[in-house]
């Protein structure tokens, strides 16, 4: 083989595992936490393994399946390692007389090893319920499954839960301490304890794919990877417990899925919901999505995601913007407000209420909404009630309320549009 050949076959290996760790990687982390018991030996196993891959299938060769050659490679590893640790530790316990306490054994290494492929898609259900068990603090189950499960940082969960990275920190530390010290098995529960389960995992694929939808920071207003994830998690859930709330968190995904190419122009700057081109909107997933929600809302036993559903379907519905029935939208965010009263909830109502009756009345419902002390660093509060204010003929307090929203915003192209904003009004201030 000649050194350009070699060269060749080593760069193609290299794109093949990047595809993988962006892809893969969460998969191959799951199912070895379940085959070896630990979050932390799991995340030294997943990385040992992509590395192992770049030597061995540059030599010999990308194997047929990769996914189940690397979970493979990185138990065996762990398990190399873990008898090295044993073996040390008989060595000191033999060297001061004392019965062996190694610290490292684990049951969980002795299990069969399962690496078919319907095995490993199921691995990220069974981690995601272990990290949602009832014996966790329901804080600490959403933010440990974010981290593990998703692969979030620690900073977007924090986004997310509009708190600080440190507190965020703490609760992912706590729950894996929790699963560690009451040993909480790596499985999907019996038919019997699902449906008192599920809020928390439900909870957790929406915020994944609010994560994906409308990315916290970075450089991208979306991050598809995220999203199409928890549409796929959000399935694989309603196979496994069909009822309204699933079926409604999963319309609500497809329906705001369905937006994707529109919500952002060919230079990756965010387009407003009322600007988009609805050509480009996906016709199957909004058909999918609104069959999805009127099941939901027929059974009579729907919630939080259905209703959600039901407000965006409102939207999937309309011709264009000066078409939507606004009035069924704060009916139905009146129905959310009142089974889980929330500032940002009561923040969408006020904007549709301004659609509705314009601009004044939903400042007046915006600046009583502003003292919330959980939306004093939410830059969509702010950039909300810029908007309404510039509509309105404020354009100085506009560009001061504009102003504070683009100090807390961590997305590029929010920030570039928040830019484009105030430029603007700042032009109207110039021309007056």
């Amino acid at each position: 083989m000649t050194k350009k050949t070699t060269a060749a076959a080593s760069a193609a290996v290299q794109r093949k595992i990047d595809e993988l760790y962006r892809h893969e990687r969460r998969k191959v982390y799951a199912s070895l936490i379940r085959l070896l018991g630990d979050f932390d030996v799991a995340e030294e196993a997943l990385h040992d393994a992509f590395h192992a891959a770049l030597t061995q299938w540059t030599e010999q060769g990308i194997p047929d399946n990769p996914s189940a050659w690397l979970i493979s490679t990185g138990r065996f590893k762990a398990i190399d390692q873990l008898r090295r640790q044993r073996r040390q530790g008989e060595i000191i316990d033999e060297q001061r007389n004392l019965p062996n306490s190694s610290l490292f054994a684990h049951e969980a290494y002795e299990q069969p090893f399962e690496c078919r492929d319907d095995v490993i898609e199921d691995d990220q259900l069974r981690l995601i319920f272990s990290c949602c068990h009832p014996a966790i603090d329901a804080k600490v189950q959403i933010a440990l499954t974010l981290r593990e499960v998703c692969g979030l940082s620690t900073e977007e969960i924090a986004s997310a839960f509009l708190t600080s990275p440190s507190t965020m920190a703490q609760r992912i530390v706590r729950g894996k301490a929790k699963i560690r010290e009451a040993k909480i098995p790596f499985q999907i529960p019996s038919a019997p304890e699902l449906p008192g389960r599920m809020e928390s995992v439900l909870s957790v694929i929406y915020l994944v794919y609010n994560e994906g939808y409308c990315a916290s920071a970075g450089e991208h207003a979306m991050r598809s990877e995220l999203s199409g994830e928890a549409i796929r998690l959000a399935r694989m859930l309603a196979a496994l417990l069909p009822d309204a709330e699933t079926s409604g968190l999963l319309a609500l995904m497809l329906l705001n899925e369905s937006r994707r190419r529109a919500r952002t122009d060919r230079h990756g700057d965010i387009v407003l919901l009322e600007d988009q081109d609805r050509s480009l909107w996906d016709a199957a997933l909004i058909q999918q999505g609104l069959a999805l929600v009127q099941g939901a809302l027929d059974s009579g036993d729907y919630g939080y995601y259905t209703l959600q559903a039901a407000i965006v379907a409102v939207h999937a519905q309309a011709q264009d913007a000066a078409s939507t029935d606004w009035g069924q939208i704060v009916s139905l965010y009146s129905l959310l407000l009142q089974i889980a009263p929330s500032p940002v909830i009561a923040l969408n109502q006020a904007v549709a209420v301004a659609m509705r009756d314009g601009p004044q009345a939903g400042l007046e419902m915006i600046e009583k909404l502003l003292d919330n002390k959980q939306l004093k660093n939410y830059h969509l509060a702010y950039a909300s009630y810029g908007e309404l204010l510039s509509r309105g003929g404020q354009i100085r307090a506009a560009i001061v309320a504009f102003e504070q929203a683009l100090g807390l915003a961590k997305q590029a192209p929010e920030q570039r549009i928040l830019k484009r904003k105030l430029s603007d009004l700042q032009k109207l201030i110039d021309s007056e």
